[in-house]
């Protein structure tokens, strides 16, 4: 039988501030990590409070890293961007100031690059169908609804 691996608290901070220095983190899933290795409310208490305390865990980082990669790598919009970090429970505050730091011309000049790739890789022989396949696409990957039909219309009429 398998014994489940017990830590200390001072273990359990060491390997938290290795997991969190390697790649930015949120609470919950600091949170979820110190539960799978089996710590009590109370130590996972403590231990966060320690890597808040000394800067390993900030969410506001966190939330600017989420945005910047999921947009450069990723191309979502501000809604799916917004709806993921809600998922995270990041708060309102950090998600509208990570969302400030995308440029607008940034933000316009992915979109439309985006909409034109998918629109040019686009089999279907009618373009009603081929319109349809494109604004699902671009909805799913979180762009605002007036900007994906605009465009739309614009590369299909």
């Amino acid at each position: 039988m398998q014994t489940k691996k017990t830590y200390t608290v001072q273990e359990a901070t060491r390997k938290l501030e290795h997991y969190c220095a390697y790649q930015e983190r949120c609470h919950q899933e600091v949170r979820q990590k110190l539960k799978s290795m089996h710590m009590i409310p109370e130590a996972i208490d403590v231990i966060i409070v320690h890597l808040l305390k000394h800067n390993y865990l900030n969410e506001t980082r966190f939330a600017k890293t989420f945005v910047s990669g999921k947009f450069r790598i990723k191309a979502w919009g501000r809604r799916r961007l917004t709806f993921e970090l809600k998922k995270k429970d990041i708060s309102k505050v950090n998600i509208n100031q990570a969302l400030a730091e995308i440029e607008e011309s940034d933000y316009i000049e992915v979109f439309n690059g985006l909409a034109e790739k998918k629109a040019n890789s686009l089999s279907e022989t009618s373009k009603l169908k081929k319109k349809r396949k494109l604004i699902d696409y671009l909805l799913y990957r979180g762009w605002e609804s007036h900007l994906v039909y605009e465009k739309a219309r614009e590369l299909f009429g």
